[in-house]
């Protein structure tokens, strides 16, 4: 691919951290259905997403830093980025810890969100709003507290009384933060949608605009 004129190699090192997140999907989804209710087992899966997330992070800063943009990370990364959250989210509710309703409605608007910004790219590029970071930040910080162990904790007969409201807590926070993102969620994708129309309006407009200049 070439950006500003020079040629930029789609194997590099924000290509590669995008690769080991997809790489990391599976991995995680074996560790924590395999072992749901073991309380190791359940740390190592939730440390595996965040160290998904952080790869995500690191990608991003990467490529803008060093100009390393290309079409293949514009076309993997988000992908990336709904599947290892979306793992997560269907891995939370088959083990019975979060509403499938909940991971059905989000699901649906991350995944149709990023079909619909592949179909309206020939009109422009809409960047993301401050609801849909808000909905990222909230999704984020639900679903590391979910993924922790807190629940096996809790029920737990030899946890000690203080761990047990530290435990709760951070539960809370969890459900509470995954609220948070359900709203957020729903407002930021019908907003999305109606910032595409505008935009695909306003790309008619410009080509009906040039259309009339030409005949002239």
């Amino acid at each position: 691919m070439v950006s500003n004129g020079t040629t930029v190699p789609v194997v590099n090192v924000p290509n590669a951290l995008t690769v080991v997140r997809l790489i990391l999907v599976p991995v995680f989804a074996w560790m924590l259905l395999a072992h749901p209710h073991d309380i190791t087992w359940r740390w190592i899966s939730a440390g595996v997403f965040v160290i998904a997330l952080l790869t995500d992070l690191a990608d991003g800063h990467i490529a803008r830093k060093y100009n390393l943009i290309t079409n293949f990370g514009k076309l993997a990364d988000p992908i990336a980025d709904k599947a290892i959250t979306g793992m997560a989210m269907i891995a939370l509710s088959i083990v019975g810890e979060l509403w499938w309703w909940v991971t059905i409605v989000i699901l649906v608007r991350e995944w149709g969100i990023t079909v619909m910004r592949f179909l309206i790219v020939k009109y422009g590029v809409q960047a993301a709003d401050k609801l849909g970071k808000m909905k990222t930040l909230a999704q984020t910080v639900a679903l590391v507290a979910l993924l922790m162990p807190m629940l096996l904790y809790i029920e737990a007969a030899s946890t000690a009384p203080a761990w047990t409201v530290v435990c709760q807590v951070i539960h809370w926070i969890g459900l509470i933060a995954m609220a948070v993102a359900l709203i957020l969620t729903v407002v930021s994708g019908v907003n999305y949608v109606i910032g595409a129309w505008k935009l695909r309006q306003d790309w008619l407009a410009r080509l009906d605009a040039t259309d009339s200049a030409t005949r002239r």
